[in-house]
């Protein structure tokens, strides 16, 4: 019985060791590899988290393509902020070939006003569906800037690369409203993303590992 016992520990241990190394794998900066397009997913928000996120992709080349979007199933702003951004950008330039877009949707991980204790519940149900979306896109690249929906996201786009199905690169950009303290999302996110981006100097001071490029929205 105390020999079983003692297999099962150091079942266990060797277990943890290696996923430790493996999140360490994933998680270990990588050199860029050049490519002639990138699968893009946005994660949109209710509030300014939208149109901060949309003035991004404003910058971004038609090489980030196709682009997915996702929104939360009760935000139905955010749905018509980007599809009324992809008209504009497509009549802007009738001759051009844009990239295709897709709009996800996906459960709301926190409502307004919400528990803390509810919402880890919500939280962890928009995760179950996360996952299987994230799967299901692959995507070479999350960008995101704070809403709660980018946490599940994140974290699914983090196992794929820990299961060894695809390495994502995660860019997470704090918002502008951000100036001395980070979001919640912003600090689940610091460690878990392979870019952390802030807009104000008084951030890079306290976080000296985020990557300050002055106001980029």
């Amino acid at each position: 019985m105390g020999g079983a016992l003692i297999l099962a520990a150091a079942a266990g241990a060797l277990a943890l060791l290696l996923l430790a190394v493996r999140l360490w794998v994933v998680l270990s900066p990588r050199a860029p590899v050049p490519r002639r397009s990138l699968s893009l997913l946005v994660v949109a928000g209710s509030g300014g988290h939208t149109t901060e996120i949309l003035r991004l992709l404003e910058n971004l080349s038609n090489a980030y393509s196709p682009r997915h979007y996702i929104v939360a199933d009760t935000d139905e702003m955010s749905t018509h902020k980007i599809n009324s951004f992809e008209q504009i950008r497509a009549d802007r330039n009738p001759s051009a070939t844009f990239p295709e877009y897709y709009v996800h949707r996906i459960p709301r991980s926190r409502e307004v006003q919400q528990s803390w204790l509810s919402s880890v519940l919500t939280t962890l149900y928009s995760m179950c569906l996360s996952f299987p979306l994230t799967y299901r896109v692959k995507p070479d690249l999350v960008l995101c800037n704070g809403p709660g929906t980018c946490v599940p996201i994140c974290i699914s786009a983090l196992l794929l690369g820990i299961l060894g199905i695809k390495k994502v690169i995660i860019v997470y950009v704090e918002s502008i409203c951000r100036v001395e303290h980070l979001s919640l999302s912003g600090k689940i996110l610091f460690h878990l993303s392979d870019y952390f981006i802030v807009q104000w100097p008084t951030l890079k001071e306290k976080y000296p590992k985020s990557v300050y490029l002055g106001r980029i929205v």
